[in-house]
């Protein structure tokens, strides 16, 4: 009888155990129906199948090398990769050292006709990967422009309430003075030292070194404050009392607050000069 072990992998931290035991129960079927003997399985979880950078997967091609069996079950063969240029190589390694990569739910016969079939389904399975991803990003990003939370600790300025960024003033003032100084010349690491001996911290209680600094005049959520004229974003916005810019809108009965042209213009210099300035 063939000896055979099981390659499963689930790709996200949302998914389950369940995940891997119904891979592992299918394979074994598979196993036992083609008079094959499973003596081992190599598992990787919440791993992405977009690279073969998978510490089962790199053990399981280096223990192919030794001749102790001669077949790798997966579930379908997205779980082996979505990259097509990786699958294509790894099953050129598990050949080499004469192991066969089989699929227990997509028949692929040894013919020229199955040859073909099979690069479809590895085209496939990395369009599949590339197209979700393209719309998970968008999703994320619309849900982002929207003022919702996406997930992670909130950027300095901001704190989350029913899953949406809400300004935290007392932050926020430390973000237009940051944009503001850096905007007109000041280092970064003399602004950090302002800062420290202010006793200003960061969420996790930390002093705000010259990095940190820096961080605002690079984030995106920053940017997308002095671009827009989303009152939710504009509170964030380099304003200048003492002689610097106005503030650029206020919240008002509940409607949304369009800064003017000028205004826009005016928050639009300020940034692009602290995000031009080189670090």
């Amino acid at each position: 009888m063939k000896t055979a072990v099981i390659y499963a992998r689930y790709s996200s931290d949302s998914q389950t155990e369940q995940s891997i035991e119904g891979q592992v129960r299918v394979c074994k079927q598979f196993a036992e129906k083609n008079d094959l003997l499973v003596i081992d399985q190599y598992i990787d979880r919440a791993t992405t199948g977009t690279n073969d950078n998978r510490a089962a997967f790199q053990q399981m091609l280096r223990d192919s090398k030794k001749a102790q069996w001669g077949a790798v079950i997966v579930y379908k063969l997205d779980r082996f990769a979505r990259n097509k240029y990786e699958s294509v190589v790894n099953r050129k390694k598990l050949k080499d050292n004469g192991v066969e990569l089989v699929s227990a739910m997509e028949n692929i016969p040894d013919t020229p006709e199955g040859k073909l079939f099979l690069a479809v389904i590895e085209g496939f399975n990395e369009y599949f990967s590339e197209d979700l991803k393209q719309k998970v990003n968008r999703g994320l990003r619309e849900s982002w422009l929207k003022g919702n939370a996406t997930g992670g600790h909130p950027p300095y300025g901001y704190v989350i309430k029913d899953k949406k960024y809400v300004i935290d003033e007392a932050e926020a003032e430390v973000v237009r003075e940051i944009f503001m100084k850096y905007a007109q010349g000041y280092k970064a690491v003399a602004i950090a030292e302002d800062l420290k001996a202010r006793n200003i911290r960061r969420k996790c209680g930390k002093h705000i070194n010259h990095k940190y600094v820096c961080h605002p005049a690079r984030q995106a959520i920053y940017r997308r404050s002095y671009a827009s004229g989303n009152d939710l974003l504009q509170h964030l916005s380099a304003h200048h009392h003492k002689g610097g810019l106005e503030p650029s809108g206020r919240h008002q009965s509940g409607e949304q607050n369009i800064a003017q042209p000028q205004e826009r213009d005016l928050r639009l210099h300020t940034f692009r000069k602290a995000h031009l300035r080189k670090l």
